[in-house]
Order: C-alpha cells, then sequence, then structure tokens
C-alpha cells in the first residue's frame, strides 16, 4: 500500500530514497488515531523505527509550515543507547528532513566535546545523542530544553539494560511538562511499562508483531563442534555462505581481539568493533563495512542494536549469547527489509544445553547440524563460479581482441586453469573439521522451541537402540583393527585416580574419535598408555595438538612392554588332600541325660558336652533333707533391755530474754569499751608501732648488659647468681 498522507517534504525525502510502501510500525504511527499523542511502540528491529519515529513527530514539529525557521533551542530530542545507533539515527534523519531544512546536531560520547557545545550555540532543530553526553551538557548549560516539543527514547529497554535509568529521568525532569514522549522499545517489559507511566500521558500502545514471536525472515541454525574448533567453523561457515556482509559476535573484547587477529591471518577482509576502540576507529570500521572495503566484522554486543548494515546476510554467534533478548538482537542484524538472512549459532558439545534452552526461550526452530565441511564448501565455490554474473556481462571490442590474443597463444584448457587458480587464490583456504555423528541426533522438542505436556511425546522423539527378544542388549559396535596402532601417553596415572571410566571420554573429547578407535590402556603410577588405531592415527594428533589445556597433556610414545615379558615364576603344585576320598564318618545321636523329658517328666533333656556316659551319677538334692551348715561356737542370746528407763541429768532452765520494749538502755562508756579489745592482739605487740606503709619498691636497673646472666644459664641450686654472667662450660 503506498505511504500514508504525511508532510509534502518528508514524501519527497521517501521517494527519493526508493520508499515504495511503509512497514508495519510506520502505518501504525501515521494513523488518525495517533496524531498528537504519546506513543508507546514495540516492534521487531529491522523494522524501520527511526523512519517511524521521524514521521510521527513532523506534524508536531513542522505543523503547516514548509520548512523550519532559524534554528534555536533544540525541537526535538532523541535518545539512543549507544555511539553507532546514534549516529546512525543522525544520518536518518538527516535525509529525511533535508527537504524541510531541518539542522541535525549529535552529542555522543568519544566525539570532541566542544565542536558539540559549538553547534548547539550556533542552534539545532533535532538533538541527537547518548545519555551520558546529553546530560553532560544539560549540567553545564550548553543544551536549553525550554523549547522541546518531541522527545524521542529509541531502544529504551537497552537503555535501562545498560544502566541508563538515572541519567533519562534527569533528561525527562528537566524537559517541559507538554512535550509528547515517543517510547520505542523491541520488547515491553515490566521497568518499560512503568518508565511510560511515569513520563508518558495517555501513551497509545503500538504492538506489531506477536509477544515473543521470532523473525521470519531468518534461518536459525546451530551449528556443533568441539570445543577447540570453534573458530574452524567460524572460517567454514564464513567460507560455506560467502555473504557480502556477516557480523560475527564475541562475549569480551578479548574474543573480539583474538578472533579479529586469527581471521585476518586467513586472509578475510574484516575489521573489529567493541567498546574498548576509539570513536572515530569504530566509525571507521562501521564505514568499511558499508563501503564494501571489509566483508567481516567481528564485535561484541555494542553492535547487537539497531545498527543497519546493507548486504548483511550473515550472523554468526562465535560465543553464546548470555539470553533470549541478546540472541534476538544480534540475529535481527540481518534480514532487514524483507531481505532473508542466516543466524549461525557455533555450540561447543559442552555448551548444547545451554544452546537448546535459548532457542526455546526464543520461541525459535533451530536446524541442528555439524559444521561446513572443506568438500562441500569446494562444492559451493564450483557452483559459484559456473553461475557468477560475469560470465553473463557483454564483452566490449577491446575484450573481444584480447580473448583471440589468449586464444592463439593459449589452449581454452589453460586460460580456464588459470582463472579457476585466479579465483581460487582470493579465497581463503577451507578448514578441515571433526563432526562426531553421536550429538547429531534429533534433540527434541525442546531445541525445537515445541511444548510437550505429554510424557509420551517427548520420548517419541528420541531414537532408542532396539533391543532383541528377551531384553538383550543391541550389539557393541565393532572395535577398530588394532594392526600397526600408535601408542600415546598421558599425564596422568594411579597416583592421580586414573580410571577407564573417565580417562576413555576424555580421550574421545579431546582427539575427536569414538570408543571404538581406543585399544589397550595401560595405567602406571604417574602416567598413562593407550593405544590408537592406525586409521585414527593422524587426526587424532592433530587434534591433541591443538588443544591447550595446562592439566592434561598427550604425547606420542613408545608401546609399552608386554605384560608377560621376563621369566616367569614357577610354583609348585598343590599337594592333593589325603582325606578327601575317604568315606564320611557316621556320628552317634548323644545319650540324654538320666531325668529327661519322657522319663519322670523332668524338663531339661540336653546332651552332655562330650562322652556318650556322664561322668557322675546326678541325683537331684533334697533341700529338706540336707544337713545344715554348723557355725563356729554358738548364737549370742538377746538380752532385752530394762524395763526402767536411764535417768536423764536434770538440766538447768534457759534464762527468759526479755522482749526489745522492756530491756533496760544502757549508755555508751568509751573507756570500758576500750578495756574490751575488738581483736586478739600481736604477738609482736611489743614491738612498738608497725611502721608506715611507704607504697611499693622503686625499680632498680640493674646494671649493664654484662652483668645479666648469659643466654641459657642456669644459676646453681640454692645459690644466688653471681654478678658475673655464666658462661657454658
Amino acid at each position: 500500500m503506498p505511504f500514508p498522507a504525511s508532510h509534502p517534504a518528508l514524501e519527497r525525502a521517501l521517494a527519493a530514497q526508493g520508499y515504495l510502501e511503509p512497514t508495519p510500525v510506520q502505518a501504525a504511527v501515521l494513523e488518525a488515531g495517533a496524531e498528537g499523542r504519546d506513543l508507546l511502540v514495540s516492534a521487531q528491529t529491522g523494522s524501520g523505527k527511526t523512519v517511524a519515529f521521524g514521521l510521527a513527530a513532523a506534524p508536531t514539529l513542522l505543523g503547516e509550515a514548509e520548512k523550519f525557521d532559524r534554528a534555536g533551542a533544540p525541537m526535538c530530542l532523541v535518545i539512543a543507547p549507544t555511539r553507532e545507533l546514534a549516529i546512525q539515527v543522525n544520518r536518518e534523519l538527516t535525509w529525511l528532513y533535508a527537504e524541510a531544512g531541518a539542522v541535525v546536531v549529535n552529542c555522543v560520547g568519544g566525539m570532541d566535546a566542544r565542536r558539540e557545545q559549538r553547534a548547539l550555540n550556533y542552534g539545532a532543530h533535532i538533538v541527537v545523542g547518548t545519555p551520558g553526553r546529553l546530560r553532560d551538557h544539560i549540567e553545564r548549560g550548553h543544551l536549553d530544553l525550554s523549547e522541546l516539543k518531541v522527545a524521542v527514547l529509541d531502544e529504551a529497554d537497552e537503555m535501562l539494560d545498560m544502566g541508563f535509568r538515572e541519567d533519562l529521568e534527569f533528561i525527562l525532569d528537566a524537559a517541559p511538562k507538554e512535550r509528547r514522549t515517543l517510547l520505542f522499545s523491541a520488547t515491553l517489559a515490566r521497568d518499560i511499562i512503568a518508565l511510560a507511566r511515569n513520563y508518558q500521558d495517555d501513551a497509545l500502545r503500538i504492538d506489531t508483531i506477536g509477544r515473543n514471536e521470532p523473525h521470519r525472515d531468518i534461518e536459525y541454525r546451530a551449528v556443533r563442534v568441539a570445543p577447540n574448533e570453534v573458530e574452524h567453523a567460524v572460517v567454514n561457515l564464513l567460507r560455506y555462505f560467502e555473504s557480502p556482509g556477516a557480523l560475527v559476535f564475541a562475549n569480551t573484547r578479548e574474543s573480539v581481539r583474538s578472533l579479529h587477529a586469527k581471521l585476518r591471518e586467513r586472509g578475510f577482509a574484516v575489521v573489529g568493533l567493541s567498546g574498548e576502540l576509539s570513536q572515530r576507529e569504530r566509525a571507521d570500521a562501521l564505514q568499511a563495512l558499508r563501503d564494501g572495503h571489509a566483508r567481516v566484522c567481528v564485535a561484541t554486543d555494542v553492535a547487537a542494536r539497531g545498527l543497519d548494515l546493507p548486504d548483511l546476510g550473515l550472523v554468526i554467534h562465535a560465543e553464546l549469547p548470555v539470553n533470549k533478548a541478546t540472541l534476538l538482537h544480534r540475529s535481527g542484524r540481518t534480514g532487514r527489509a524483507g531481505k532473508k538472512g542466516v543466524s549461525a549459532l557455533v555450540v561447543p558439545y559442552t555448551r548444547r544445553r545451554k544452546a537448546e534452552q535459548l532457542l526455546m526461550a526464543a520461541g525459535v526452530e533451530g536446524q541442528w547440524g555439524g559444521a561446513p565441511t572443506a568438500d562441500e564448501i569446494r562444492a559451493k565455490d564450483q557452483e559459484r563460479l559456473l553461475d557468477d554474473p560475469i560470465f553473463a556481462e557483454p564483452s566490449n571490442e577491446d575484450d573481444a581482441g584480447l580473448v583471440a590474443a589468449m586464444l592463439e597463444k593459449r589452449t581454452p584448457q589453460e586460460l580456464a586453469a588459470a582463472l579457476i587458480r585466479a579465483r581460487r587464490a582470493k579465497l581463503p583456504a577451507p578448514e578441515e573439521i571433526y563432526d562426531d555423528p553421536r550429538h547429531g541426533a534429533d534433540p527434541g522438542p525442546r531445541a525445537r522451541g515445541e511444548r510437550s505436556n505429554d510424557r509420551g511425546d517427548r520420548f517419541a522423539d528420541r531414537d532408542f537402540a532396539p533391543r532383541g527378544d528377551f531384553g538383550d542388549r543391541p550389539e557393541r559396535e565393532p572395535r577398530a583393527d588394532m594392526t600397526n596402532s600408535a601408542w600415546f601417553r598421558l599425564n596422568t596415572g594411579r597416583r592421580n585416580n586414573a580410571d577407564p571410566k573417565w580417562l576413555i571420554p576424555l580421550i574421545c573429547r579431546l582427539g575427536h574419535i569414538t570408543k571404538k578407535d581406543i585399544g589397550s590402556i595401560r595405567i602406571f603410577d604417574y602416567d598413562t598408555k593407550f593405544e590408537i588405531s592406525a586409521e585414527a592415527e593422524v587426526k587424532f594428533g592433530a587434534a591433541v595438538q591443538a588443544t591447550v589445556r595446562d592439566d592434561v597433556t598427550i604425547t606420542p610414545t613408545t608401546a609399552p612392554a608386554a605384560r608377560d615379558a621376563g621369566p616367569r615364576k614357577e610354583y609348585a603344585p598343590r599337594p592333593p588332600r589325603d582325606d578327601r576320598d575317604a568315606p564320611r564318618r557316621d556320628f552317634k545321636p548323644r545319650a540324654p541325660r538320666e531325668g529327661a523329658q519322657g522319663d519322670d517328666g523332668f524338663s531339661s533333656a540336653k546332651p552332655y558336652a562330650r562322652g556318650e556316659e556322664p561322668k557322675r551319677d546326678y541325683k537331684p538334692r533334697d533341700r529338706d533333707e540336707a544337713p545344715k551348715r554348723d557355725f563356729k561356737g554358738p548364737k549370742r542370746e538377746f538380752q532385752p533391755r530394762d524395763e526402767a528407763p536411764r535417768a536423764r541429768a536434770e538440766a538447768a532452765p534457759a534464762p527468759r530474754r526479755a522482749p526489745r520494749g522492756e530491756r533496760e538502755s544502757v549508755p555508751y562508756d568509751p573507756a570500758a569499751a576500750s578495756e574490751k579489745p575488738f581483736r586478739k592482739p600481736r604477738a609482736n605487740a611489743d614491738a612498738g608501732p608497725a611502721k608506715p606503709f611507704k607504697g611499693p619498691k622503686p625499680f632498680k636497673a640493674k646494671g649493664s648488659f654484662g652483668d645479666k646472666p648469659a643466654f641459657g644459664a642456669k644459676p646453681a641450686f640454692g645459690k644466688k647468681p653471681s654478678k658475673a654472667p655464666f658462661k657454658k662450660k
């Protein structure tokens, strides 16, 4: 559909840029119900949001006027999270408002602040900047917001994630209350809703896509690789797709530097983009990518938001993103404006679970597979060479004359071979990469973004090995032929609890082989030697040489000595037992004791310990007939007490104490009191009065150092140490 009616100057600018029909978000902001209102817009990346808020702000900024008046205090303020996005917005608004005569000023970090100050003093209609630099100009008095009519927050969710909430609130509080506030975000999270509620008045909410709906123009691929072959997988992906523009994302600046250097060594036209670069270097890198001087850009997440790079058909996640939002924003750099794109996640074997969770959370379906092999890349190169558009271009007279001269001197086969060699020399060589098929099974509905509540549906996607008739285990994979095998040494042994249970998976993971390629394993005290088949020897050696680990070292070695080497100790045979063939002895039952149960009713029937006859006749004793024991001497007869009570001494009655009120009060007599001593006098009372206490004795320093006893010397027992130092004998 054609563009809805907007300002004539903006319509001419859109026609000059080749815009024929609006995107959904652009059509939504130009509806009659959105004119003059605050907007809360959610749209996917690459949907034309910059042109959308430029068109939405035009009626408020221009009104019925054809052009802007003389520039003064800014009328529109656009806030972006990153410098690159702010520069891109500045460029988009410059051509959009060129017919209207707008002055657009950029204020971003890393640029000359004095130049920005002079530009603001000359006057501007639209100011685009990052939150930190804008706040700095406001605090210094260089940026006057008294005439502001429209405030735009682009990628508001990213600004909140980067910690710019305080700066945003400061800027919005400094703006007039009567302004329009246009808030654009890829997702409408809770923080965005709260910010809109505080700084917008009756905002119109516009959702151009469903929540968590993936981008339909992007093909997601999950590439499984060994942990030490991530760089090889990136090289093969770049060679296989041969996109005019490609973005390779890493999580840290160090990873960006390393990957940029290695791709450059392999012959790629590559630039780097990270936060450690200056603004000039970052701008030059993006410009080289736009101009075609560079084909690959290795960047951190600083390039994941808002950047619009032409002909960007491939995005490679060399390191997995931290969350689903980062995954969607990274991938959104491709597949823009209706073009198709590929987003490839390089997934090491150890991070497969993390990749499955990311794809499921983002609601996208990833196509799992191995990295492109060298043979597949060569086949692609052949197809691209045969279908190259250069063969369809018409030739001129100069070309015809040169062709005739070359055909006279060279054969067509020689010319074709030279063309192939020249074309191949410009292309980086593909890498030989290993793909373990065990990691290539279908990951199930969770990795494909599907949700299943049925337990049977979940297990139906798994590939179980068939079993025999009676639950027999499936046949094992046959072992490789160990003829002409090679031996390797691993620097861990029995002292480090080496065990085949974890040694075999370690060897397979580091050497990119399977269990069938491993032969004998000999574990010693300090190292382990194992056997690798001749078929996998070259691949295993190259893989372990490329793996750098501080704790594990695998090196080639010689075969260990055979276990049966050397003379074997002969042991004498054990003599046979003499009684082995003898008949078993018949045991007779023991005779019961006399009086057992059955004869006279005695309860005990336990036989005696040994022997067949009792040692003595057992006869129970009759206690009544047994003679009593004679005690020495007759018993003492009991003498009863006399019936008459003993005479008791008459005790004198205690004197009666008079009550307290009846006592006589005796006056105190000091003389009488002095006669009665308070305590017992001292034994030496006749020696005179005691000497008064004069305090502790003052400390008297000893003599010189030489007067002290020598170290370790002890005085004689019972004697005082002399002033002379002790000396050891």
